[in-house]
């Protein structure tokens, strides 16, 4: 019986034996299926946009244990919230879905017409169409400034391309938002910085919804690096937020004035780093209580000129430069709309050829910021810095051996790029066309090698900033669809979204999905070493935040040292003895007469290793001098000089030494006075 059964049912058992083995030739089993395409969404939107995307979105890392994927160090997201709600029209996701979200402003339609920063930005008459989905006639494009770009499935697209690093900048401008005729909310800076975080967190659930729950999604809000690190371990995108705005916490100034205070700046780092915030400008487009900027250029410069007068009371105001760095030429372009707002009787001023530089530093204030900014272990962005301020916030951040800033989209001066290398810092590169683009990344290349770090790019998509135009159907290197991913593991054919397809040969980079295609140009036009680089940029920007986490205030061991020194001038109201040097005060100093051969000498009071010595001089300082070093007291030993000393806080590394006895020793003034210094620090780190 048992026998016959079995005989019976032995075709039955063959036939289901064969049909497994075609099934795992032909497909994966039900059960690793959700494993194996975790990456498709089981309930996305529909209608929606195409991905056109095929392949596992790699995970882990490398055979160094180092994480990969491309860097976007400078995206916003949200701004279409920003500057009044109605400056950049579209959404970067909706619950209503794609025709809610990627539709135009109202007073766009019917033609454009009313469409003021449109023409004022792009030119023409602004007449558009402006209808979104499904045609997408007219935006998005590398050259409509005002219409959404950062699409969520569009940077879907990004991610699946093989970017793992986006840092997502909350802007706004309050200003900018007062003088446009369209708004539907508060100008308040900080009321928009707040929504756009929100916003951002909404962003993530609605993604997470998709993929069947809160954390499953692909798009991951981190907060600090090792949480990056393993997200992208993870094969997802990890999202930064940081802050580019003109007057964080309040902090603008009316003539000269400063508008907030100290408690101010603390509340406002604190109120920003518990949102998530862990990058951010001081200081951006206008001079601020914090910093003074970068100058804009033509004729944007001039309308920028104008909004600061409108904002501060004060034009741009202009001295010539100290160092090899400068700011960008304001020019003499005319803005007739923008310079229509200013008081009857009132223009903007002109400017000498050879005063480049902004007269406003970094304030006491805005080193207050920074310093703030340290304790926090945030991520201070150079870019948008007069150079006058950047070069003091170097000197702050080399003093402390801080490593924590980022050049995030091509405002930088170029000549600072290995003072950022040195301390640890990461620099992105403005998402300039693909000749462009990889011109000025071989320029660095050499730097980049020397301290062995990857490259970034800065999208600055919403950010009315311009993207990289088509190289033409006829040229003789374009990008052929579809192209392998820069890793090797994605297919990546012409996106679709609706009725339209997109070509980076002929349409350029018109909206964020088209960043895979625009690395494949550059990849074409560039090399593939450029694009290694900028493969190796998540390792990079991690390896900044997680030493800006790491980092611990060196113990300074010249405070309340034994000191003596050549000479000290002599005052009947106050002393400039030596000990005033290392006593912790800012605000005394030590002071030698006024002859060139001059020096201080400070005793540790026992061998310690020396690697770094920090001068904050006073307005009598050193041209030239030197770091001497002793083991008795006696017998010197120079580890650092410099002929070229321009006073303010200077920072001398150098090779560890063990010595009971550090001299700085003066060879030249800086002026007609002595050497006067406030602090000395002395370091092990």
């Amino acid at each position: 019986m048992t026998r016959h059964s079995h005989r019976k049912r032995r075709p039955i058992a063959v036939l289901s034996l064969l049909l497994t083995v075609v099934a795992m030739v032909l497909g994966p089993a039900p059960s690793s299926s959700a494993e194996s395409d975790w990456w498709t969404p089981p309930a996305r939107p529909a209608p929606d946009s195409q991905i056109n995307v095929t392949g596992e979105p790699f995970k882990g890392t490398d055979s160094q244990g180092q994480v990969r994927g491309f860097v976007d160090a400078h995206n916003h997201l949200m701004s279409n919230e920003a500057f009044g709600g109605r400056l950049i029209c579209g959404k970067t996701f909706s619950e209503l879905g794609i025709a809610d979200a990627l539709k135009d402003c109202p007073e766009h339609y019917p033609d454009g017409s009313l469409a003021i920063f449109d023409f004022i930005t792009k030119g023409g008459d602004g007449r558009h169409d402006p209808n979104g989905w499904p045609t997408f006639k007219d935006w998005p494009a590398h050259d409509s400034l005002t219409h959404q770009q950062n699409y969520y499935a569009w940077v879907e697209r990004a991610w699946r391309g093989g970017q793992r690093v986006l840092v997502n900048d909350l802007v706004t401008n309050g200003v900018i938002c007062s003088v446009y005729f369209f708004k539907d909310r508060s100008c308040d800076e900080m009321t928009s910085i707040r929504l756009q975080a929100q916003k951002t967190y909404d962003m993530q659930a609605f993604i997470d919804k998709m993929y069947g729950g809160p954390g499953k999604g692909w798009f991951r809000i981190v907060t600090d690096s090792a949480q990056a690190r393993e997200v992208i371990q993870q094969g997802k995108l990890a999202v930064v937020l940081g802050v580019e705005t003109s007057e964080p916490f309040g902090c603008k100034q009316i003539l000269d004035i400063a508008q907030c205070s100290k408690a101010d700046i603390d509340r406002g780092l604190d109120e920003l780093h518990k949102l998530g915030v862990r990058s951010m400008f001081l200081c951006h487009k206008f001079d601020n209580a914090l910093c003074g900027v970068r100058f804009d250029s033509g004729t944007l410069g001039t309308a920028i000129n104008v909004g600061q007068f409108l904002s501060t009371g004060t034009f741009w105001k202009t001295e010539k430069c100290t160092g090899p760095q400068h700011d960008n030429p304001i020019g003499l372009a005319s803005a007739p709309q923008a310079e229509k707002r200013l008081p009857p009787g009132v223009e903007v001023p002109s400017y000498a050829n050879d005063a480049q530089c902004n007269t406003r530093g970094l304030t006491e204030l805005g080193e207050y910021a920074v310093r703030g900014m340290m304790k926090r272990k945030m991520m201070l962005e150079i870019d948008h810095m007069g150079v006058k301020a950047a070069g003091r916030a170097f000197d702050i951040f080399e003093s402390e051996s801080y490593p924590g800033v980022i050049s995030s989209h091509s405002w930088m001066d170029l000549n600072w790029t290995e003072r950022v290398y040195r301390l640890g810092g990461f620099i992105a590169q403005y998402m300039h066309g693909a000749e462009g683009f990889s011109e000025e990344a071989k320029r660095t290349d050499a730097l980049r090698e020397k301290y062995n770090v990857g490259y970034g790019y800065g999208t600055d998509m919403n950010g009315v900033g311009g993207w990289p135009g088509p190289r033409g159907a006829d040229t003789p290197n374009p990008v052929r669809y579809p192209f392998r991913s820069a890793d090797g593991s994605a297919v990546i054919d012409k996106q679709t979204t609706g009725e339209r397809t997109w070509d980076i040969n002929t349409d350029g980079a018109a909206h964020y999905g088209l960043v895979p295609d625009w690395l494949e140009d550059i990849r074409i036009v560039g090399g593939k070493g450029v694009v290694d680089d900028l493969f190796r940029g998540a390792e990079s920007y991690l390896d900044t935040w997680k030493a800006s986490e790491s980092h611990k205030a060196g113990v300074n061991l010249a405070a309340g040292s034994s000191t003596s020194a050549s000479s000290s001038e002599w005052s009947l109201f106050t002393s400039y003895a030596p000990d005033r040097a290392v006593d912790g005060n800012a605000d005394t100093r030590w002071a030698s007469d006024w002859s060139d051969d001059q020096w201080l000498r400070i005793d540790l009071g026992a061998p310690s290793l020396i690697k770094r010595v920090t001068l904050n001089w006073e307005r009598a300082y050193g041209k030239a001098y030197r770091i001497e070093v002793s083991t008795d007291g006696t017998n010197w030993q120079s580890v650092w000089s410099t002929t070229a000393g321009d006073g303010g806080l200077d920072t001398a590394q150098f090779t560890g030494t063990s010595a009971r006895y550090v001299r700085v020793h003066g060879t030249q003034r800086g002026t007609g006075w002595g050497y006067s210094l406030h602090e000395v620090g002395v370091y092990s780190s």
